[in-house]
């Protein structure tokens, strides 16, 4: 029997500390990310905000926002503009990010968050961003082109989203406390 998003809400009301995603019909029972991949998409998403909230350019949610497109999902971190969302949902959002974030946690599979981008891409998002803790690098996903690849070393923009908003890669990482 394949389930409903009716479905999906009425599991997420009955066990609120689970996060729960809709995929071709199915429940996914997502498990926590991990301590570090948590903290990258948080400074992810805290970047993004202090870009975005006092020039009202949009909202920036993270994992708990769903978006009810194909499927239902939450991405780590994602934006959508003010003029395409000017006041947020109660429940799922029913357009997809203009911007979406996965970051990868030890039990990813690079090939599945990869995936997961594109499903969102090919509903209309912009851009996804894989973001890998482990070798520290960012992968940049356009639909139908060639992902760019940056490092420590080198500058995140989405100029055509968020003109102006620029964030050296090596900010992302977990700091080390001495």
């Amino acid at each position: 029997m394949l389930l409903t998003v009716k479905d999906l809400e009425s599991l997420q009301a009955q066990h609120p500390d689970y996060r729960l995603e809709l995929v071709d019909g199915k429940v996914i029972v997502m498990s926590p990310s991990g301590y570090e991949s948590d903290e990258v998409a948080f400074r992810v998403g805290g970047k993004l905000w202090n870009w975005v909230e006092p020039r009202q350019l949009g909202r920036v949610t993270g994992s708990s926002a769903g978006f009810s497109l194909a499927n239902t999902r939450a991405p780590d971190v994602s934006f959508i503009r003010a003029e395409r969302l000017p006041r947020a949902p109660r429940g799922y959002a029913t357009i997809p990010p203009d911007l979406m974030v996965e970051v990868k946690s030890p039990t990813d599979s690079l090939d599945e968050l990869r995936s997961r981008i594109h499903e969102f891409l090919a509903q209309g998002t912009v851009v996804g961003l894989l973001v890998n803790p482990e070798d520290r690098t960012i992968e940049i996903h356009r639909l139908n082109q060639t992902p760019e690849q940056l490092q420590d070393g080198d500058i995140l923009k989405v100029a055509d989203l968020l003109p102006g908003w620029e964030v050296p890669v090596s900010e992302l990482w977990s700091p080390v406390f001495e």
